[in-house]
């Protein structure tokens, strides 16, 4: 990858107010009550609701996303997603706090499979409010050729046994407030035709930090100790108009979880205990 090397290495800092009003937002949306205020804790991957990056009509590319290129290398392939990512909690942010996110690229790699070829590049975020990183994480960004047909809709199933177990139903106004909440372009997740003419998915897409946050959430309010770090990974797309199911399993650190649709784990995650 030495078209790309320049880029490792990398970094820009943004700051941000951890606005209370875009978690209550989330919150309801998730069917919550909405009663947080600032000084209060902000719930895990919240932050993923600030630091827009918004740019004008001409910064766009096709896809809804900021244009390639810019702080990001300007990978070729078309098609781009955020496969997974690794958080560690070192502090507990607070809503309304003063946010420094400290971003840097630390690898671009390209690989060959079965599915074409693949650029990964993977993103440290560090995030700081004045007293040292409250939040170390990295994110995987993959980039690749398009899908060489489309892919097949899952059919509901019984819900998977499972010591935790959440229905969630991922119609258009929760995708469309996700995607609007996070500032997220991408047409996938509320383009209709677009998704289906232009990506071959056979529907809307369920955006992979929504179900990260879905996972989260569920460790939480279950697992009865605080949350030290989380890991997650996509392994296939989950769609609109299929239930999706949260699921989790406590373990001796902490607890693994995944998100089903059908008989196939869309996204797989471990989340550890705080020491």
């Amino acid at each position: 990858m030495s078209a790309f090397e320049e880029w490792i290495g990398r970094s820009q800092a943004v700051t941000d107010i951890l606005n209370p009003a875009r978690s209550n937002a989330l919150d309801v949306a998730l069917g919550g009550e909405g009663t947080l205020d600032v000084g209060d804790p902000m719930p895990l991957l919240d932050h993923w609701l600030h630091f827009w990056d918004v740019k004008p009509p001409a910064g766009l590319g096709a896809d809804g996303h900021p244009a390639k290129g810019g702080f990001l290398p300007p990978v070729a392939l078309p098609r781009r997603m955020w496969a997974g990512g690794r958080l560690t909690f070192h502090k507990q942010l607070l809503l309304g706090q003063r946010v420094t996110r400290t971003s840097t690229i630390t690898a671009v790699t390209e690989k060959t499979g079965r599915s074409g070829t693949l650029v990964f590049v993977t993103v440290r975020h560090d995030l700081d409010a004045g007293s040292g990183i409250a939040v170390s994480e990295e994110q995987d960004l993959v980039y690749r050729d398009p899908a060489p047909g489309v892919l097949p809709m899952p059919v509901a199933v019984p819900a998977p046994s499972a010591p935790w177990l959440e229905r969630v139903e991922p119609d258009t106004v929760l995708l469309f407030r996700y995607s609007a909440l996070t500032m997220n372009g991408h047409r996938i997740h509320y383009d209709r035709p677009y998704a289906m003419g232009e990506e071959s998915y056979p529907a809307l897409v369920v955006h992979g930090p929504l179900q990260a946050a879905l996972l989260i959430r569920l460790a939480a309010k279950n697992l009865g100790k605080p949350i030290g770090g989380f890991e997650f990974r996509g392994q296939q797309p989950a769609f609109d108009g299929v239930p999706l199911h949260v699921c989790g399993e406590p373990d001796a650190d902490g607890a693994q979880l995944w998100t089903q649709q059908g008989d196939a784990r869309n996204m797989v995650a471990t989340v550890r205990a705080a020491a």
